[in-house]
C-alpha cells in the first residue's frame, strides 16, 4: 500500500499527491512568498514553483529510470547565492504486464516504420520540452474519462513476451466514442497520428506541466486553442499499439512522466478497477 501526503495551497487549490519513488513527485519548500519567486532545477531541467503557506514551493517529477537515495534540486534566488537541496528517493517495484499484440509490426517495426518513429520522437521530445512561465497554475485535475481502469503506470511491459519500456501513463478502457474532457484548463500543444500513440493530444498546463492523451478515435481541440476544465478534447478509441479501445493518459512534470494517478488520487475509486487483469 503507498501512503500518499496530500497538501493543499492558501489560494484553496488542490494539490498532486506526494510520494517520493522512482515516476513519483517530490515537493520543497522555497523561500517565503515576500521574496521574487526562485528557479529551481532537477537534472538541468527547470522545475515548477508555486505558492504554499505562505512559502514558495517546488514539485518535482522523478524520473523512473531514477536510483533509489539521495537526490539535490538547485535552487537560485533572485539576487542570491545558489543553493541545493537534498531529498531521499525510496525505492518501488511496479507489477509485470504481459500483453499480446496481433500487429507484428506494433512490436518489431520494420526499416520504414523506425523511420516514422524516429521523426515522431524528435516532434514529441521538441513537443514536451515546452516551458510556458506562468504564476498561477491550475492543479486541481477530474479525471478525463469515465471509464474502467485498465492499466497502471510503471508496470513492466512484455509485448508478445518480449520485454519494453514501463508503462508511462494510466489507461481509462471504454467503448469507442467516449468523450475525454479537459482535466484542468491549459493550451494545446500538438495533435497528431503517430504510430506507437495512434490519435494524440498534447495540452500545455504551465511551467512544464503537461498532459497527454492517446490512441483517440477523435480530435476535437488544435493546437494552440485554450480550454477550460471540461472542454471536450477528443474520443476515445484503439488507433496505434493497443488490445482494444481505451485512453492512455500521461502526465508530465520537468519533462519527466510521473504516474498520472497522483493528480486524481481522491476520485480513483470512479473508475471500476481492472488493472489487476493487466
Amino acid at each position: 500500500m503507498v501512503c500518499w501526503i496530500v497538501l493543499a495551497s492558501p489560494a484553496g487549490l488542490a494539490m498532486p499527491a506526494l510520494n517520493a519513488v522512482p515516476g513519483g513527485i517530490v515537493q520543497l519548500t522555497l523561500e517565503p512568498i515576500d521574496q521574487p519567486a526562485p528557479t529551481v532545477t532537477f537534472n538541468q531541467r527547470k522545475t515548477l514553483v508555486t505558492q504554499q503557506n505562505g512559502n514558495w514551493i517546488t514539485l518535482i517529477g522523478i524520473p523512473l529510470s531514477t536510483k533509489p537515495g539521495e537526490h539535490k534540486a538547485v535552487v537560485q534566488p533572485v539576487g542570491k547565492s545558489r543553493y541545493t537541496i537534498a531529498f531521499d528517493v525510496k525505492p518501488k517495484k511496479y507489477p509485470e504486464s504481459y500483453i499480446t499484440i496481433k500487429n507484428k509490426r506494433k512490436v518489431n517495426p520494420n526499416p520504414d516504420d523506425m523511420k516514422r518513429i524516429k521523426k515522431e520522437r524528435g516532434q514529441l521530445g521538441k513537443d514536451l520540452a515546452r516551458w510556458t512561465q506562468q504564476e498561477q497554475i491550475d492543479l486541481d485535475f477530474r479525471l478525463p474519462a469515465k471509464g474502467r481502469m485498465s492499466g497502471v503506470f510503471g508496470s513492466r511491459r512484455f509485448f508478445n513476451k518480449q520485454p519494453r519500456n514501463p508503462h508511462s501513463g494510466l489507461d481509462i478502457a471504454a467503448p469507442k466514442g467516449t468523450a475525454i474532457h479537459a482535466p484542468a484548463s491549459g493550451t494545446v500543444i500538438d495533435t497528431g497520428n503517430f504510430f506507437f500513440n495512434g490519435n494524440t493530444i498534447l495540452v500545455d498546463h504551465g511551467q512544464g506541466l503537461i498532459s497527454g492523451y492517446f490512441h483517440l478515435s477523435a480530435i476535437d481541440v488544435k493546437p494552440g486553442q485554450h480550454i477550460n476544465k471540461g472542454d471536450l478534447l477528443g474520443k476515445i478509441g484503439a488507433t496505434g499499439r493497443v488490445t482494444g479501445p481505451h485512453l492512455h493518459w500521461n502526465m508530465y512534470l520537468n519533462h519527466t512522466k510521473v504516474d498520472p494517478a497522483l493528480f486524481v488520487y481522491d476520485q480513483l475509486t470512479e473508475l471500476d478497477d481492472g488493472a489487476k487483469a493487466r
